[in-house]
């Protein structure tokens, strides 16, 4: 069982003043939201309508991943009302329940990304790490050989089955948006999703209780993900930004849309051409905030590297390859501030 205090429990017990370890330090701090762009139509996240003719979505798609690493889809194929029934199971997980009755689910100690319940997802000695504030429950879904549910929540009722049933879902989208990014670049439709493999694929569920200082705390240090491509959904509340030009941009809830975040390994796979995406999560004193984000990883033995297609003598490799287990583990043990393990696999060129 983890032996972290639920950041829920904090925030019930009517503090007014968040406890040191949550404290970032002033240069990570976030900037008062009347302060952050958020309503100027250039500062938004691209929205891609899937169901349009091909060529434009791919077109759509290049632009997206060249200036923002992230994007929305619309009309994707995933049914509106598994979204809506997933996130209300996540809330209802969060806030019906007994203490005692989610601790049963709780995440191991010590292990990075254990599955369960939990509020610390590094691994660190050192003392002075800052916490997230932040409660989270992460399911391991894919391969089938890794899904069992039996190690989910068994309430609300129809929790189990609404993940297994998301789960498949997301594997084909990722499979779907995999292919045109690809197509993009291109390259065969098929090849990001070769390099990457069979997915390993995560499902997080984040909440975000409300914060008696939420000028001083995040609720997810900044970062961008370690695999090859993550796809999030969130309720209306808000408080997900991601870094364009040296400036943290508030995304806005889009209702029905999924939003897409590029990984490390496709920035790896891709030779730079398409950068990962920087983000993080601020919190607010005033309403919880859900998200949840699904995970598409390679096999921790698979050896990324850039795409064959996209070396030459004019375009020589931008990154080392790496085998994606070390890649994790220095992501966990080290901790990701923003980009720092990718960037220690550039080669001088």
């Amino acid at each position: 069982m983890e032996g972290a205090v639920r950041v829920q429990i904090l925030s019930q017990a009517g503090i007014s003043e968040v406890p040191s370890q949550y404290i970032q330090p002033p240069e990570n701090r976030p900037t008062p939201m009347i302060n952050i762009k958020t309503s100027l139509s250039c500062s938004s996240v691209p929205a891609i309508d899937l169901s349009h003719e091909k060529e434009s979505v791919i077109a759509a798609i290049q632009e997206a991943c060249r200036e923002w690493g992230a994007f929305h889809v619309i009309n994707h194929g995933v049914p509106t009302k598994l979204m809506d029934d997933l996130r209300r199971d996540y809330v209802s997980f969060f806030n019906d329940f007994p203490m005692e009755d989610k601790l049963k689910y709780a995440c191991q100690p010590n292990y990075a990304a254990s599955q369960g319940y939990g509020s610390r997802m590094l691994v660190s000695s050192e003392n002075d790490t800052v916490l997230d504030w932040r409660d989270y429950f992460d399911h391991h879904t894919l391969p089938l050989s890794r899904r069992n549910p039996s190690f989910w929540p068994h309430f609300p009722p129809e929790y189990r089955t609404l993940v297994a049933d998301y789960s498949d879902e997301m594997k084909v989208l990722a499979q779907r948006l995999l292919r045109l990014i690809s197509e993009s670049l291109g390259l065969r439709a098929s090849c990001i999703e070769e390099a990457v493999g069979e997915f390993y694929q995560n499902i997080t569920a984040s909440y975000y209780p409300p914060c008696p200082q939420p000028e001083l705390t995040l609720g997810l240090q900044p970062h961008s993900d370690m695999g090859s491509i993550t796809l999030l959904i969130q309720d209306d509340v808000g408080g997900l930004q991601v870094l364009k030009d040296g400036e943290w941009l508030t995304v806005q809830p889009l209702q029905d849309a999924i939003l897409v975040l590029l990984a490390d390994q496709t920035e790896i796979i891709t030779n730079g051409k398409y950068g990962s995406s920087v983000h993080r999560a601020i919190t607010n004193a005033r309403k919880a905030r859900l998200s949840v984000a699904t995970f598409h990883d390679p096999a921790k033995a698979l050896r990324i590297s850039p795409a064959s297609d996209l070396v030459s003598q004019s375009s020589p490799p931008r990154y080392s390859s790496v085998v994606y287990g070390d890649y994790v583990s220095s992501w966990y043990s080290k901790g990701p501030e923003g980009k720092r393990n990718l960037d220690a696999l550039l080669l001088d060129t």
